[in-house]
Order: structure tokens, then sequence, then C-alpha cells
């Protein structure tokens, strides 16, 4: 069982920036981030192997970059120029390279508020 622990949520004003960061227990192959605002589906952001391919859902890239650093287990989320419909819950993910288990982490709450 590998475990996921975010850390970097905030309320922030539009415009700004945060980094989040999720530590895995373990190594995993894909590391990732999705999120989910209330009312709403959990849409992915992206994903990113340990190769440092990424994968972003629709409309996320350009203002998002996910990396990562595979020897300490860590991906991170740089989010610029944040806007308020960038408001929800970001949860960190895992699979391993078959696919054959999904790991999420527990949420860290992303506030975009004047």
């Amino acid at each position: 069982q590998v475990q996921l622990v975010e850390s970097g949520g905030a309320l922030v004003q539009p415009g700004e920036s945060l980094r989040l960061s999720c530590g895995a227990s373990e190594f995993i192959y894909y590391m990732g981030w999705y999120r989910q605002a209330p009312g709403k589906q959990r849409d992915l952001v992206a994903t990113i192997t340990p190769g440092g391919i990424t994968n972003y859902g629709d409309s996320m890239k350009g203002r998002f970059t996910i990396s990562r650093d595979t020897a300490a287990n860590t991906v991170y989320l740089q989010m610029n120029s944040l806007k308020p419909e960038d408001t929800a819950i970001y949860y960190c993910s895992a699979d391993p390279f078959d696919g054959s288990v999904h790991y999420w982490g527990q949420g860290t709450q992303v506030t975009v508020s004047s």
C-alpha cells in the first residue's frame, strides 16, 4: 500500500502562485495530480513518469507545471496566475506501471479568492 501525503494548499489571491508537493512512501511509476471543485467531477491536472514524460488535462497546460524528484518519491505542481476557478481540492495520485491499482492522497485545499 503506497501512502501519499500532499502539502502546500492555501488561500491565495487571484494572480498569485502556489506550489503543491506530494511525497510517496515508496517508488511508484506514475505520479500526478487531479482536482475536484465543489459539485464537480474529479479532473486530471497532470501526470508524470520517472523519465519526465508529462500528460496534462484539457486546459491545464500553460499555467500549471508538474515536476518530479524521483529519488525522493516526490511530485510537485507549480501553479501560476491562479484564478478563482482553480479553487478545488487537489489530490495526489499514483499508479504502478501496469495500472493495476490506483492510489489517492487525502487532498489539499486550494482556494483562490480576493
